[in-house]
């Protein structure tokens, strides 16, 4: 059974060499040029580390920092009950 894929992705595939090893910063750009998704597309990142799993000094843990953090920044309105109760000097923080 054969796979149909569409343009987009066919006109994508075209611009890679699938035998070639690509160093991290071309893959990168590459990545980004062939995008044609319409929301955020994700990439997915594989290592050989040579490390033996069963043994415990041995772990691979760690953490990856995102550019803008894990999203939208919330904002948080206090209000005093001397404010509400209609004591308009007291300052509202917004945190």
């Amino acid at each position: 059974m054969t796979t149909n894929h569409g343009k987009k992705y066919v006109e994508a595939v075209k611009q890679l060499e699938v035998a070639k090893v690509y160093e991290p910063g071309e893959a990168v750009s590459m990545a980004k040029k062939s995008a044609f998704a319409k929301f955020d597309e994700s990439v997915e990142l594989h290592l050989r580390m040579g490390v033996d799993v069963r043994n415990a000094n041995q772990q691979v843990r760690g953490v990856a920092l995102l550019p803008h953090g894990l999203g939208k920044q919330v904002r948080v309105l206090v209000l005093p009950r001397e404010r509400l109760r209609g004591q308009p000097g007291i300052p509202a923080p917004i945190m």
